[in-house]
């Protein structure tokens, strides 16, 4: 059952995000959901309401659902968020050699549909008996969320059969030699997540020349919003109580929101992006920045997660341990969804540049 892969570097690796990905005549076209779905597709598509003036305007539902769905959510999805992390500001494109952050971002998209309510571990109280990469997730709600990879990647979860943690985010990643199943890898994830920021305002879109080829590249148009996830993290990794304040980027209701930003710091570690928030730090600082990112994946990397004993690097996060547990206890109805965020990290331990 176990599909999960040792990852190796290899040299020159994943260049200037293309990825080695086919362009877009190669994506993978969206399976449509199986009927039975929680969708009800039997409906028109189409509404109307009256205008002042006695006109009908049409509308489509779906718009309006999206609409309040996106108002609940972050700006920036996790995958965003750590993409932006690894972009040069000025250059804007990715570390030539990077050669998890890939993966890492496939991983990030399972973690997102977790906290969305989209997918959970299958409630089957047998699954405690395998590891938590290789415990069989499900979709529960295959409502679209409006973020084109999630949705891409929603659709095909509820089209095919059901898999563990670690078979999906191999299989979105292109990690199989099973050519029937070749058809679930999600192509230019890192080109549709930076034209993704692009429309949000964040980056914008330059062309480069690379000597033998140009190439577009999307430096950083709005600062902010980068130097804002980079606070976050040397809030987490740096300070002895963690104070989280609300920003468009983390909002005051968002549900889960230490646990969502400790997942975004995992994922970034995994990566090799992290480095890139912690730049400003002394010699000293950033080692001890690194000994917390290593606890809080070796305590959130399994379920349910770890009891903190005080943090490594003294007594850094001494607050994280009461927050979480009570954003786990007030959501309790979601443990499952947690358990897949749970089982996304402890794919992430498996990456070479954490061991």
């Amino acid at each position: 059952m176990s599909s999960g892969l040792t990852r190796r570097r290899g040299g020159g690796a994943g260049a200037a995000g293309g990825e080695n990905e086919n362009g877009d005549s190669s994506r993978v076209a969206s399976p449509t959901p199986k009927a039975g779905g929680s969708r009800d597709t039997s409906g028109p598509e189409t509404s109307y309401e009256n205008s002042e003036n006695g006109h009908k305007i049409a509308f489509d539902p779906r718009d309006i659902s999206e609409s309040a769905e996106r108002s609940k959510q972050p700006k920036l999805t996790l995958m965003e968020e750590v993409l932006l992390l690894g972009l040069k500001d000025k250059q804007g494109y990715l570390s030539f050699w990077n050669d998890n952050i890939s993966y890492a971002l496939r991983g990030c998209i399972v973690i997102e549909l977790a906290f969305r309510g989209r997918v959970s571990m299958q409630k089957d109280s047998s699954r405690r008996r395998f590891p938590l990469a290789d415990r069989v997730i499900e979709v529960i709600d295959d409502t679209l969320t409006g973020e084109v990879l999630l949705d891409e990647a929603l659709k095909m979860m509820k089209a095919s059969e059901k898999m563990s943690v670690s078979s999906w985010i191999d299989l979105m990643s292109g990690e199989t030699w099973n050519l029937m199943k070749i058809g679930y890898q999600l192509k230019q994830v890192r080109e549709r997540l930076a034209k993704g920021l692009v429309d949000k305002g964040i980056l914008r879109t330059e062309k480069r020349n690379f000597l033998l080829f140009d190439m577009a590249t999307h430096p950083v148009a709005d600062g902010g919003a980068k130097e804002e996830i980079r606070r976050r993290v040397r809030n987490v990794l740096t300070q002895r109580t963690v104070v989280l304040p609300g920003s468009q980027f983390l909002p005051e209701n968002l549900e889960f929101r230490y646990t969502r930003t400790i997942a975004m710091v995992c994922a970034a570690y995994a990566a090799n992006v992290l480095e890139n928030a912690l730049a400003t730090l002394g010699h000293e600082a950033r080692e001890r920045a690194f000994a917390q990112v290593d606890e809080l994946l070796a305590e959130y990397s399994q379920w349910p997660f770890g009891k903190r004993t005080g943090g490594a690097s003294g007594g850094v996060g001494a607050n994280l341990g009461q927050v979480i547990t009570e954003e786990v206890t007030n959501g309790k109805d979601k443990e499952l969804q947690l358990e897949v965020v749970a089982a996304c990290l402890s794919v992430f331990t498996r990456l070479d540049s954490l061991l």
